[in-house]
């Protein structure tokens, strides 16, 4: 299998608008940073990640003509703002996407995309079939995903455990208990914001220590906003087996 970062960015993106600094204005392509998602491909199934506001673009840049179903960390709007353009797909396979989240977050995708599901049935809408999941393991087609409980400030997300790597987006905690669930991994993917501690997601410093508290063969972190610094400076300090990710990055699994 094949995972593709097809963002690395914190809510906002990066470059931010209106932002005049070093990482905002870099010409390096790997300071560019789409909201956070993430494409994982196996030979008969494609799945994505979290649908943000980018979702379009993403699955243009990549050449997607074919998704099997979305997963949804959790409800913030830049994890699934891209829904509407589902459409597309709804139209190449003729029948509706298959959505995975929590009742919670299925519940907030209702409330938000409110035409989607009212009574008018107006032509054109996307067609999803939801997909209720909560932290026991499921399947999509031949794709084992195992969900990993993680807190997102006072916030219950899932990160998601797929073979022999884990994505976790978004989270300040991980309890003990769930930390287990990451042992012996590949690869490990965790959101390091910026370096100043952060209300509601990992700093660099705490995603570090959650990587060596794992000790995953190799590590990479996401969900990166502008504080964090510039891509190639920030990379030269980093231990061999742990590197800033950046969109189009592709892994194998």
């Amino acid at each position: 299998m094949e995972a593709v970062f097809l963002g690395t960015g914190t809510s906002q993106g990066v470059p931010i608008i209106g932002c005049n600094c070093p990482v905002c204005c870099s010409d390096n392509p790997k300071d560019k940073r789409l909201r956070s998602s993430l494409l994982i491909k196996s030979e008969k199934t494609t799945i994505v990640i979290d649908a943000g506001p980018d979702f379009r673009q993403q699955m243009l840049r990549e050449n997607i003509n074919k998704l099997d179903a979305i997963v949804f960390t959790h409800e913030h709007i830049d994890h699934i703002a891209g829904l509407d353009d589902v459409r597309a797909f709804n139209h190449i396979s003729d029948k509706p996407m298959e959505i995975y989240a929590e009742k919670r977050v299925l519940n907030a995708i209702k409330r938000t995309f409110s035409y989607i599901f009212d009574d008018s049935h107006y032509p054109g809408i996307p067609r999803l079939n939801l997909n209720v999941i909560n932290e026991q393991e499921f399947c999509i087609n031949e794709i084992k995903i195992k969900p990993i409980r993680v807190l997102h400030y006072n916030l219950p997300i899932l990160g998601f455990r797929i073979n022999n790597l884990a994505y976790i987006t978004d989270a300040n905690f991980i309890s003990k208990e769930e930390l287990l669930k990451l042992k012996g991994l590949k690869i490990l993917i965790i959101n390091a914001l910026r370096i100043r501690k952060h209300i509601s997601h990992f700093s660099f410093s705490e995603a570090i220590e959650i990587i060596k508290e794992c000790n995953p063969d190799m590590a990479y972190l996401t969900h990166i906003s502008h504080k964090l610094g510039l891509h190639e400076e920030l990379n030269k300090f980093l231990p061999k087996n742990i590197e800033l990710s950046f969109d189009q990055q592709k892994i194998f699994i």
